[in-house]
């Protein structure tokens, strides 16, 4: 059985299992209780950061999801190694947490690596990715019992038909499963090398309050066809492909509203007032007053 060992665990956040679920303990506390009007929860937008800075954010998004109690996750990526053109996804055996192992739901990570020219079965680029990983101990803790499907997404055109692909794969199967997107928003500063509106505080402002909220708007609005296009020209999103294709397959699923959770950055959240660099963090679910139809 192949097990994917955990790359990040003591960086990102906590490698022992104590310390792994006080974290999120402390981030689900800090997070709060968020409030969905629809009753059809499909996915979301989780940021990939440290669990100091970007925890509370995910945690809010995870939350949000256990509800319907989904059987499967599916999780884009964000990509920050080449992979090539087409999507990678992680088909069988486990992911490894702190918490203990969660299963990949092979049989739906079967049914979507064949669609051909989207999406191909490479565990390897897998390996020394965190986007992903650092978002398996919330599905461990929070959906108890979830299996996931790992999906790296590159930022192609392609995007938007890897997140159809994979939900159209879903409906075939009649998965009850949501949809988790990982990316982090705008890098800015002298440490990110973007600096379009100067360092210090004004720029860091831009970068939250216009840079960031570019990519919200497009998010919010569902306009998946946008999205890669605007991560490239504005360098607003690390993971403009993950959220292209969450944007569609939830689309695809029935989605009609989004909910912004919550927007900060990690100056605000490790309280660094000082700090001339900053990175952009956004929790977003996706959702319908109607409940979604599957072919099974």
């Amino acid at each position: 059985m192949t097990t994917r060992e955990p790359r990040w665990a003591g960086v990102f956040y906590g490698a022992e299992e104590a310390s792994c679920r006080r974290e999120i303990d402390d981030c689900v506390r800090q997070a709060g209780s968020a409030k969905v009007s629809s009753t059809w929860l499909l996915g979301g937008i989780v940021p990939h950061a440290g669990w100091v800075y970007s925890g509370s954010v995910a945690a809010a998004v995870f939350s949000v999801l256990a509800r319907p109690r989904p059987e499967t996750v599916v999780l884009f990526g964000a990509v920050h190694r080449v992979i090539g053109p087409t999507a990678a996804v992680f088909d069988q055996g486990s992911w490894q947490t702190p918490l203990g192992d969660v299963e990949i739901d092979g049989e739906l990570a079967a049914e979507v690596a064949q669609a051909t020219g989207l999406m191909a079965t490479n565990r390897q680029v897998h390996l020394e990715e965190h986007s992903i990983e650092v978002q398996v101990p919330f599905v461990r803790q929070l959906i108890p019992g979830a299996r996931i499907v790992p999906i790296m997404v590159p930022p192609t055109p392609r995007a938007c038909d890897v997140g159809g692909a994979v939900a159209e794969a879903i409906r075939r199967l009649g998965r009850v499963a949501v949809i988790v997107g990982s990316t982090d928003l705008t890098h800015y500063g002298p440490r990110f090398s973007f600096t379009p509106q100067g360092s210090g505080q004004q720029g860091l402002q831009w970068a939250k309050e216009v840079n960031d909220r570019r990519m919200i708007d497009r998010i919010l609005d569902l306009e998946s066809g946008q999205i890669v296009a605007e991560s490239v020209e504005h360098r607003n999103a690390c993971g403009g492909g993950a959220i292209a294709a969450t944007v569609a397959a939830c689309e695809r699923l029935g989605a009609t509203d989004a909910t912004l959770l919550r927007h900060t950055t990690s100056r605000e959240t490790a309280g660094h007032s000082d700090a001339t660099d900053a990175v952009g963090y956004a929790g977003i679910v996706f959702h319908t007053a109607h409940q979604p139809t599957t072919d099974s």
